[in-house]
């Protein structure tokens, strides 16, 4: 008798019988409902939250009644591969229409999708505007086999927002075109303002909102003070991400391969990626990165969106992003299986300052600019703050919570200080060089003068004579940067010109009179932070996601080592087979039926009808 029950169109059933999961988490059921019904929805959901299923299971639940192929839009390449594999391991049939097709294969996929054969279509935006592709979703119409939309990274729609892809401010001609057919916008990462652009671009205005928590509680958020930059990373892999996959990112194309080339010498497996790359050196390294164990990629931000491997365990920022919003969607690719993961983050001084002018000088309206603005001031006191890190993200995007007891500020309290005084030193010799010169100078010649640091620049301009000379010899240098560092972040200074000089801003004046007081963190590096059991020298086996005594720590390896075999057979990522966490289950459980290993978490009937006798042999093996 076959194992592979009868298809159903009831959701619970599809999640059972496809995916192999008990039940949905959070609102992924009253989502699913809605949609399924035939409502239109804006989802918001944390990276790693199980947004997929919110368009999948009504996706197929709506095929199975009579409906049709659900068109899903995404800008990414990478994820339409990885999601079209898994469907198809999952016994569902899909598809993708993009750039890596030759017009052979894409014609087939269109003759498949003409058919109704296939389940879902992924396709990106650009293609899908296409009066040949439109041509095509017409004929689904007038047949009554247009079951839903799907826009996927919807807050690319958004001018205002961290990742703006003008491709997507077509898509509003999906409900002016084919008003009956339901749709559903997905993002990971939205403040009011973007929300607000997507209900208004994508004609949404009658769409019911789904907001999910976006609270990651699986990741802990350092940010240390650039100190050496790359050996405070070197130290980071090595202390606590021995062997790990990762992600660094750097915003520079040079500044990546630079990175990426030191830590191959430090005897860290890192790859670059950037947009500047070959297209197929960017795919090899992707495709390296999805399959093997422990690779570090060094990226510029076009790498990551759309990326699923779960195993992710710590992303680290080189340099500061834009905005919050950029910060929490590439930290979200950390940890996606749920299991403990790093957002380490080191930033600077130069950081503030080439953010301010790259705003400044960009060609945007200025209402865009003040936004950016704002954005940007909203993530420096992310990054001075000294209290809770969690509490500030979640505040960001207007959810109240408590100390989460797992960031560097909760887990090791920063010392603070008055720094008032010392603040209205720093803005008074900002003030003198200006009066007495007439010109502006930059962070290094401000902080000599302050500690009375004879120099020729000192000697050149005579600022031994100044009042303000060695006035600060109490503070080291270190502090004196931070001071400013944290004044540039208040917006009571800022750099302008080629050099970077520094000058006052209107809202100095009420620090210089002593109106503002003003707590600051002393400088210092995080301490040693709690990390993990250290697992020796060199790069061993990452341990399961569940404890396991040593016989069943033995079946966990052999599964991993036959779905390995069977990853390569389908060329196809590790994960997509099964995620750690079913091997785990099984090596644990060590179900001797089918039935019994059709009852793991992620065991769909599919991968049991493909997979089944095969586990099950290579776990009595192990017995």
């Amino acid at each position: 008798m076959s194992a592979v029950p009868q298809p159903s169109a009831d959701p619970a059933a599809i999640l059972h019988q496809v995916y192999g999961y008990a039940a949905f988490r959070g609102p992924q059921q009253a989502i699913v409902e809605h949609v399924a019904a035939g409502g239109d929805a804006l989802v918001l959901m944390p990276t790693g939250g199980g947004k997929s299923l919110c368009y999948q299971v009504p996706a197929i639940q709506r095929h199975r009644a009579g409906h049709g192929v659900t068109v899903v839009v995404s800008p990414l390449i990478a994820l339409m591969h990885d999601q079209v594999g898994a469907l198809e391991e999952l016994g569902v049939h899909a598809a993708f229409l993009n750039s890596t097709l030759d017009g052979d294969e894409a014609r087939r996929v269109e003759r498949e999708l003409l058919a109704g054969r296939l389940v879902m279509l992924y396709a990106a935006p650009e293609r899908l505007l296409t009066p040949r592709f439109l041509a095509m979703l017409d004929s689904l119409h007038e047949r009554g086999r247009l079951s839903l939309f799907a826009i996927d990274e919807a807050h690319c729609v958004s001018q205002w927002g961290h990742d703006f892809r003008e491709d997507y401010l077509g898509l509003s001609a999906l409900h002016e075109r084919y008003a009956d057919v339901p749709r559903l916008a997905l993002t990971a990462t939205a403040d009011a303002h973007t929300r607000a652009d997507m209900v208004e671009r994508l004609a949404l205005r009658e769409a019911r909102l789904f907001i999910s928590s976006f609270d990651r509680p699986n990741i802990r958020y350092t940010i240390v003070e650039k100190d050496e930059p790359k050996q405070q990373l070197l130290r980071f892999l090595r202390d606590e991400h021995e062997g790990d996959a990762g992600i660094v990112y750097c915003q520079s194309r040079k500044k990546v391969e630079e990175i990426a080339a030191w830590l191959s010498a430090q005897g860290v497996a890192a790859l670059p990626y950037h947009a500047g790359l070959d297209a197929d050196v960017r795919r090899r390294h992707q495709d390296r990165f999805l399959r093997e164990d422990g690779l570090v990629m060094v990226a510029t931000i076009a790498f990551g969106m759309g990326i699923d491997k779960p195993d992710v365990r710590f992303v680290a920022h080189l340099d500061l992003p834009k905005n919050i919003e950029g910060y929490y969607q590439e930290t979200g690719r950390a940890g996606r299986d749920g299991e403990s993961a790093d957002a380490w983050m080191a930033y600077g001084l130069a950081d503030v300052v080439n953010q301010r002018r790259m705003i400044d000088e960009g060609e945007a309206e200025e209402e865009f600019k003040r936004l950016q603005r704002a954005k940007l001031d909203a993530l420096l006191a992310l990054a001075e703050a000294h209290d809770c890190r969690r509490v500030r993200l979640l505040a960001y995007f207007g959810e109240a919570s408590e100390p989460c007891g797992n960031c560097d500020n909760c887990l090791h309290p920063p010392a603070t200080w008055d720094a008032t005084e010392a603040a209205r030193k720093l803005l008074s010799c900002i003030y003198r060089f200006r009066q007495v010169t007439g010109l502006s100078f930059g962070a290094g010649h401000l902080i000599d003068v302050l500690r009375g640091k004879m120099t020729d620049k000192v000697r050149q301009f005579g600022h031994d004579q100044l009042s303000t000379w060695g006035i600060g010899a109490d503070l080291p240098e270190a502090q004196w940067r931070s001071v400013l560092r944290q004044l540039v972040a208040l917006g009571h200074v800022r750099s302008e010109g080629e050099f970077n000089t520094l000058v006052l801003t209107d809202s100095a004046r009420d620090v210089l009179r002593g109106g503002v007081a003003l707590q600051f963190k002393l400088p210092n590096e995080a301490p040693p932070r709690r990390g993990r059991v250290a697992r020796g020298a060199g790069k061993a086996a990452k341990p399961p996601p569940l404890p396991l005594d040593d016989a069943a720590h033995a079946r966990f390896d052999a599964l991993k080592a036959w779905r390995g075999e069977v990853a390569r057979e389908h060329n196809l990522p590790a994960y997509i087979v099964f995620h750690d966490a079913a091997l785990a289950e099984m090596a644990r459980e060590q179900p001797g039926s089918l039935a019994a290993l059709g009852a793991i978490s992620g065991v769909g009937a599919k991968k049991l009808e493909a997979y089944g006798e095969q586990i099950l042999r290579v776990l009595a093996d192990t017995a």
